[in-house]
């Protein structure tokens, strides 16, 4: 029992992310293998150079936001996020990186995670969605609208 609580204490707690406010006004905190998959979301949302303090925090992949939807971005993305989490996550052990199109016009991947806590050996998943504005879908778009998001 108390191997299980020195892993569960290794996992950690933190703020929880997006970050939230209890409603007694303090911070709301996620603890042990959600701190995880919340860390884990937090990497992937981050582009590098988005922090200022520390710049090459962060998933390359935001660099193919504006990238053609083909299987070869695809793999570009999933490289991306292999290579962001082995770096920035020692918590976990990335399994597998499952690229998905979603969407009505493929503008949508669904990136699923397939990670090991090392801690304690349990297996987790997540899904990141990722909207991405290839050429095709912007060429297609009314004049003006791509640059105003409407």
């Amino acid at each position: 029992m108390k191997t299980l609580q020195k892993a569960r204490a290794f996992l950690g707690t933190g703020f929880a992310f997006p970050l939230q406010i209890t409603p007694l006004g303090g911070f709301a905190f996620a603890a042990y293998e959600a701190d995880v998959e919340q860390a884990v979301f937090q990497i992937l949302s981050t582009a590098k150079g988005e922090r200022v303090m520390l710049p090459d925090f962060g998933c390359g992949m935001h660099d193919l936001v504006f990238s053609p939807n083909t299987s070869t971005q695809a793999g570009a993305v999933a490289a991306e996020v292999r290579q962001a989490l082995v770096r920035w996550e020692p918590r976990i052990d990335v399994l597998d990186i499952d690229v998905t199109v979603g969407g009505d016009q493929g503008e949508l991947l669904l990136i699923r995670v397939d990670y090991r806590i090392r801690a304690n050996n349990a297996f987790y998943n997540v899904v990141y969605p990722f909207f991405i504005r290839d050429t095709q879908t912007l060429a297609s778009q009314e004049p003006g609208r791509a640059l105003t998001g409407s």
